[in-house]
């Protein structure tokens, strides 16, 4: 496999010989106003700009995963440049109902045992937050990739560390994860996605697994840097395993 961190949670990832994109957010930088009620209120979303063209972006894409509907993981950029017959996975019912009403024509809901051109894809739980922000914050997804020709992949979301990402490592031994790891939080309510003690947890979990670090610097709500996370990983000595990519950067496996 083949997985290119593209900007914020944005994935292109290439599996027994399929493209998948993962959670598209295409807009050009400053498109979009800032998540309210969270730092950076003077800087608008995305903070930074893609480092290829949308159309390099969904290039041979056979089918697009999005996990839920947070427009820093399906905006209309996304939704405009995308053709409207691409295979489209989503969470749930609600999510896919909205995405068809974009346009969209081949969109299905994604299952504890999907099937893509002989891929099993499993969608897992997530939690983005813990507590009352989880009201807000609403439902999202993660998804298991396995084919008896690769390593079995798990893109775990915006999700927090919690017994249900545990639970999902230790039923699939996935040998590569996927993390959203950048501490994203509103001024109240506590972390929205993965931070640096979250990566910690998930590398005890699976100590033999590359865990790939995103969701980054990209939007305006971000509370860990890749400096400080690199920092922490070279602390805990997680180096060899916990990867940090810069936007454009990819990982073979």
């Amino acid at each position: 496999m083949n997985i290119q961190q593209i900007r914020n949670a944005t994935l292109v990832v290439e599996y027994a010989g399929k493209r998948f994109l993962v959670d598209p957010m295409l807009a050009d930088k400053g498109t979009y106003p800032p998540f309210p009620n969270s730092p950076r209120q003077d800087q608008n979303n995305p903070l930074v700009s893609l480092q290829t063209s949308i159309e390099e972006v969904i290039k041979d894409i056979d089918a697009v995963i999005v996990t839920h509907l947070h427009y820093d993981h399906w905006d209309e950029a996304a939704a405009k440049a995308l053709p409207k017959d691409i295979k489209l996975f989503t969470q749930n019912d609600e999510d896919a109902t909205e995405i068809r009403n974009a346009g969209f024509t081949n969109v299905e809901v994604l299952q504890e045992n999907t099937v893509f051109e002989g891929i099993q894809l499993v969608k897992t739980k997530g939690e983005h937050g813990r507590g009352e922000i989880l009201k807000l914050a609403g439902l999202v997804c993660g998804v298991i990739f396995k084919h008896a020709t690769e390593k079995t992949l798990y893109v775990a979301g915006d999700t927090v560390w919690y017994e249900e990402v545990q639970n999902v490592i230790e039923a699939n031994k996935p040998e590569v994860i996927v993390v959203n790891a950048g501490d994203n939080q509103f001024f109240q309510g506590g972390s929205l996605v993965m931070g640096k003690d979250d990566v910690y947890e998930v590398h005890k979990a699976a100590p033999k697994a590359k865990v790939i670090c995103v969701h980054m610097e990209a939007v305006n709500h971000w509370g860990l840097s890749r400096e400080d996370l690199k920092s922490f990983i070279n602390d805990k000595e997680m180096s060899s395993n916990v990867l940090v990519p810069a936007d454009g950067e990819s990982y073979s496996f």
